[in-house]
């Protein structure tokens, strides 16, 4: 079944960098229809807590407690309507359901903008929920719709345009809804005023939104929210790498709620700073995630890359544990004013932790989304989305509740901020067990990127759907490792049962589920059991990792290929499954540490004199064209891959 739409990908052009995306009509429009929407929830939400913390005195909701009610009220409609909204957006076209939740913006912002002239109260709060309800039915579509219309290899650019362009909306917004709010006199006025403006242009843009099909209009809807919203949990809970990347992405709004809830409290008892310090956190938060998500698509080569995942992870603690010890021991001081703040060395150290932390919860959610884009099934894809929506808020709930519970047990703020991220790492440990994937990627990418320069021609020989064996010369012990940074999906290899006992690798080709083989003659059973395995992975449509020449080279030649390969091909045509074969040849490994070596007198080696050829040597992989299954015998394949050896 494939993840894109033909619609889409037919008018697909090559492009250099994500920033491309802005200028076609496939992208640009939907981005900006998110990124006024996002900016406008925000300058009304901002501008109407601000109006009930500073300028109006309401007897029934006290100043300390109005940021809070606000912001329950519009996460609310998630937990309520999040199922029924990603219902309609696979069974309606998204460019219709887009046109109407913008008309819909229009219409609460025009009661809204009464509501601020006449300084109602409770109309606003009204409208508060209406524009959570706009969110929700917005959120399935915004995610569903990226998929449809961006392949494999821009789907991490495109999200991290996205997640980019919906911090600064927001960082926007509230700088923009709490400098028009405090206007003396005409305040209310103009923010009625901008409101209406934003939601008017997002319909205009919605207009120029192409067309994007439903992806299961025959879905018959089921308006109950509650056994919906149960039944969109276990839909997604069917496929486990799905939904354990949807719990590590609630996890990050767990982390950074927070964080964004404690940064007015913060500037205030811990830094001693005034309101503009607490803006001055959270353009520093919002800037950090938006350089995070656009790292991603550079990080990544182009690719769907969740090794970067358990890097974010890893950064989110550090920073998050070290803005702790920064924030600690600063000299109690009066309500220093931005510029007196900015002053203080001991300061920079704290923005520096926040911009870090931030930078690194970017990189860690950018490629969930794209795997969850990318694993979903097509027709299901908004309700999987729904689902993330109802965990996420439920995770923000739930983050709000216990850090109150916290706090009023005495805990500081540095504290819950050090108590994070050991609760992160504690969480993100867990997540990389369960789905070894996540870490497995994080090796390939630190392996290919850090201790070699990695460089791959061809990788788009490499098929991103659909049976395929893979097949490789044998230079070094990290051979598999490199190719799993090659390739966009998971590779199950085929591997000598020896390299098992090699400390640390043969536990993570373990965790990789590598297929343990050993020669006929030395035990027939697990021979054929490591067959009948490589056959079960190529009936399930998915990648097989072989070395053909059945061990590691111990001269830097390419031996002769083993009948193996055949017996593979020869099963897979008896199963019916099409399958193609890539010839593929690593260079310039021979002699590098993992590689065997010559020394005098004895048996080559592997694994010794760490740095023989320095640091960051290059190493390539040539992938070259794939071969029908029937046209593929040894010598053939051997062949190809010398010729690409070249």
């Amino acid at each position: 079944m494939s993840h894109h739409d033909p619609v889409a990908l037919a008018h697909e052009p090559a492009h250099s960098n994500q920033f491309a995306l802005l200028g076609q009509r496939r992208f640009a429009p939907f981005f900006w229809v998110q990124f006024f929407g996002a900016g406008n929830d925000n300058v009304f939400k901002f501008a109407f807590t601000v109006l009930v913390t500073y300028q109006l005195q309401v007897a029934w909701l006290p100043a300390s407690l109005a940021g809070l009610v606000i912001g329950a009220l519009f996460i609310l409609p998630f937990l309520l309507f999040s199922a029924t909204s990603g219902q309609l957006a696979d069974k309606y076209p998204k460019e219709v359901l887009i046109r109407f939740v913008k008309s819909l913006e229009i219409a609460i912002m025009l009661l809204a903008g009464w509501g601020f002239v006449q300084q109602q109260v409770p109309v606003l709060l009204g409208c508060v929920f209406l524009m959570g309800v706009h969110s929700t039915l917005f959120g399935p579509v915004k995610f569903a719709y990226l998929p449809q219309h961006l392949s494999e290899r821009e789907l991490t650019g495109g999200n991290g345009m996205v997640e980019m362009g919906t911090f600064v909306a927001i960082l926007l917004g509230q700088v923009a809804g709490g400098l028009l709010i405090a206007l003396p006199g005409v305040g209310p006025g103009y923010v009625a005023a901008v409101c209406l403006g934003l939601a008017v242009l997002g319909r205009v843009l919605a207009q120029a939104v192409p067309v994007s099909p439903a992806t299961d209009p025959a879905l018959r809807i089921n308006w109950n929210p509650f056994t919906e919203t149960w039944r969109n949990l276990k839909l997604a809970h069917g496929n486990l790498v799905v939904f354990r990347s949807l719990l590590g992405i609630s996890w990050m709004w767990f982390f950074g709620a927070v964080f964004l809830s404690m940064f007015p409290s913060f500037a205030r008892d811990v830094l001693h700073g005034d309101e503009q310090v607490a803006s001055l956190l959270l353009v520093v938060f919002s800037i950090g995630i938006g350089v995070g998500a656009l790292l991603c698509e550079m990080l990544s080569h182009r690719h769907v890359e969740i090794g970067l995942v358990p890097m974010g992870a890893i950064g989110m603690s550090v920073f998050s544990i070290d803005l702790y010890f920064a924030s600690r021991g600063l000299p109690a001081a009066g309500t220093l004013s931005l510029g007196a703040f900015v002053a203080q060395a001991a300061h920079w150290r704290v923005l520096a932790d926040l911009a870090l932390l931030s930078l690194f919860a970017g990189i860690y959610s950018v490629p969930m989304y794209a795997l969850i884009q990318m694993r979903s099934q097509p027709t299901h894809r908004a309700r999987i989305i729904a689902a993330n929506n109802i965990l996420n808020a439920l995770f923000m709930i739930a983050s709000s509740l216990l850090a109150g519970a916290l706090l009023s047990a005495g805990l500081s703020i540095p504290q819950l901020f050090g108590l994070v991220g050991l609760a992160n790492a504690v969480v993100a440990f867990y997540i990389f067990m369960l789905v070894p994937e996540y870490l497995l990627r994080f090796v390939a990418w630190v392996a290919s990127r850090l201790v070699y320069r990695f460089d791959v021609k061809g990788d788009l020989n490499i098929p991103t759907e659909g049976a395929a064996v893979l097949a490789c010369n044998h230079v070094s012990f990290v051979d598999a490792v490199l190719l799993m940074a090659a390739s966009p999906r998971p590779i199950r290899f085929l591997m000598d049962h020896r390299i098992f006992k090699v400390p640390v690798l043969g536990w993570l080709f373990k965790l990789a589920k590598a297929i343990p083989v050993a020669p006929q003659k030395e035990d027939a059973a697990a021979y054929e059991a490591a067959f009948r395995e490589a056959a079960q992975v190529l009936r399930e449509g998915d990648l097989l990792g072989i070395f053909p020449e059945g061990g590691i080279t111990r001269d830097g030649t390419l031996q002769p290929f083993k009948g193996g390969i055949a017996k593979i091909l020869a099963q897979a045509q008896a199963d019916g499954v099409p399958v193609t074969v890539v010839p593929m040849a690593l260079t310039n490994l021979w002699g590098s540490y993992f590689s065997r070596v010559e020394l005098a007198g004895g048996e080559p080696t592997a694994m010794v004199k760490p740095f023989r050829r320095g640091i960051f040597n290059r190493v390539g992989l040539n992938v070259g064209e794939a071969v029908a299954a029937g046209d593929v015998t040894p010598d053939v394949l051997r062949e190809r891959v010398a010729g690409l050896l070249g």
